[in-house]
């Protein structure tokens, strides 16, 4: 393998803003061609775009319904067509619906499902058909899988899917030289986080981890680029990346 990531490939879903576009970025700073993909804003994701090839680096956006089969397949057969293949794949596309259990609207639920649930399945099925040798694919988890914050029942059960789909793929893939990892973020300072959130409840949660302070997309970044890279020996794990909240 290629451990200066030359001639590499990434394809990020959800790289339009927020922890997505800071890992396209971070990726491009490796020396991968990246595809940013995007699922309704095209300027923000050409933003994207921009950013890296204003540093030199290769990227193309590319829209697709990541819960749609036949839009993830042209996904992929867009990167193969401008790049040549796909070595990484890094899955941060989703969506963040909050509400208590007692109050939760089943149709909102059940778009959250589609998208974070039916999406990485579709995305890690085509990943699993097309990812060359020496590759890796990055799901998206959360911490609040296990840190149980009140509202967060649809949204921790969708992503407790992707904590159980990661490893079950990682051992699928036995023989291809691909290792299958979840990043689980938590509280990130993205616009999707703070969105509806008081200056007291931000505090409060930046206060929670040892080193007191949210993290930075540019903090998921890294973690994304080792296992990316670097981190060949740690497959089929959840890394929490969340500054040491317990």
């Amino acid at each position: 393998m290629d451990t200066q990531n030359t001639h590499r490939v990434a394809l990020v879903t959800g790289a339009s803003g927020g922890i997505g576009r800071a890992v396209a970025e971070r990726l491009a700073r490796d020396g991968m061609s990246v595809v940013v993909h995007y699922a309704g804003n095209a300027g923000r994701a050409e933003e994207t775009v921009a950013s890296i090839t204003g540093r030199g680096g290769r990227a193309l956006a590319a829209r697709a319904d990541v819960a749609d089969a036949d839009q993830v397949e042209a996904l992929f057969d867009t990167a193969e067509r401008a790049f040549g293949g796909v070595d990484v794949v890094a899955h941060t596309a989703g969506v963040l619906r909050l509400a208590r259990v007692a109050e939760q609207d089943l149709d909102d639920l059940d778009d959250l499902l589609r998208t974070n649930v039916r999406g990485t399945f579709a995305v890690a099925r085509e990943a699993a058909r097309r990812v060359r040798r020496g590759g890796a694919v990055i799901t998206f988890s959360s911490s609040v899988v296990k840190l149980a914050f009140p509202g967060y029942a649809g949204y921790a059960a969708s992503k407790a899917a992707v904590d159980a789909l990661t490893p079950v793929l990682a051992g699928e893939l036995r023989g291809r030289d691909v290792t299958v990892n979840a990043v689980a973020p938590g509280p990130t300072a993205t616009p999707l986080f703070l969105e509806g959130k008081d200056r007291e409840t931000v505090d409060r949660l930046a206060a929670q981890p040892p080193l007191e302070r949210l993290g930075l997309p540019e903090d998921i970044a890294e973690s994304v680029a080792f296992l990316a890279g670097p981190g060949r020996w740690i497959n089929g794990q959840t890394v929490y990346a969340n500054g040491g909240i317990a």
